[in-house]
């Protein structure tokens, strides 16, 4: 049996807005995925030391705060440090697009914004991992 796709959902910073990123792990689950979700107000240490402990192989920000452009990359820096560039960071929240197309040159995945739907995020983190193999 394949091993499921593991995910560590979380809402970093202090953004008190969850009910996307709750629904978001409920549809992963629902597409057969392992879900991890850290609730509110985590750090980008917490974040990267639990995807580590939690052995994930995606990691999804949920960022409505408009601190993108410093959670996104600070993440990325801790996880070439950590060694685990293996590991899919993903997410989503009011991201305007210039600011996605600079944070994907970073090395972050696809980001999605409101209106996406649930099942646009499984299908690309599903490919994803078959791609990887």
């Amino acid at each position: 049996m394949e091993k499921k796709i593991r995910v560590l959902v979380a809402k970093p910073g202090l953004d008190g807005h969850d009910r996307g990123a709750k629904v978001i792990a409920a549809s992963l689950t629902d597409a057969g995925m392992e879900v991890i979700y850290t609730g509110l107000h985590q750090t980008p240490e917490k974040i990267v030391r639990t995807a580590i402990e939690e052995d994930v192989d995606v990691i999804g920000l949920s960022v409505l705060s408009g601190a993108h452009m410093s959670i996104f990359p600070k993440v990325m820096e801790l996880l070439k440090k950590e060694k685990k560039t293996d590991i899919l960071l993903t997410g989503g929240g009011i991201i305007p697009a210039e600011d996605m197309e600079e944070l994907q040159k970073l090395g972050v995945g696809r980001l999605f914004g409101p209106g996406t739907q649930s099942k646009d995020v499984a299908e690309y983190i599903i490919e994803w991992h078959k791609n990887r193999k």
